[in-house]
């Protein structure tokens, strides 16, 4: 799809996080994206990521402040929550098996993979090199 883009847990971690590194960069970009009114697309294992590590990482109201904000993006059209149901889930599995050498992708960026596939989703927000 033109002018839609992933977000992967970094993404989200990092736009939410002023303490990451890049948040400013993050945060910038991601004003940008929805100025240009582009497509939003992440799964529910992103958001189950990206949850857990907002309460690692925040304080508990800043986490449960981000998760509620987060969780409200995908109230409007521009945001596309994707579930990782059971051919999503079997294509992941199957990736996983064809990608052998590959140890260090994790089976939750093989879900997102399969629905990058299945959208014809080209731009991602992680900072992971394997989605090249």
């Amino acid at each position: 799809m033109a002018n839609s883009v992933f977000v992967d847990t970094w993404g989200w971690l990092t736009l939410n996080d002023a303490g990451e590194r890049k948040h400013k960069a993050v945060a910038n970009l991601y004003q940008t994206l929805i100025n240009q009114r582009c497509s939003l697309y992440t799964t529910t294992f992103i958001l189950d990521e990206t949850f857990t590590l907002f309460f690692k990482r925040l304080n508990p109201y800043q986490a449960q402040q981000a998760m509620l904000q987060l969780s409200a993006a995908f109230s409007t059209n521009q945001s596309q929550l994707i579930q990782i149901d059971e051919l999503r889930f079997s294509q992941a599995q199957t990736l996983r098996l064809k990608y052998l050498d590959k140890p260090q992708i994790s089976f939750t960026d093989l879900t997102s993979m399969v629905v990058m596939q299945e959208f014809n989703i080209r731009q991602v927000l992680s900072e992971d090199a394997h989605f090249t």
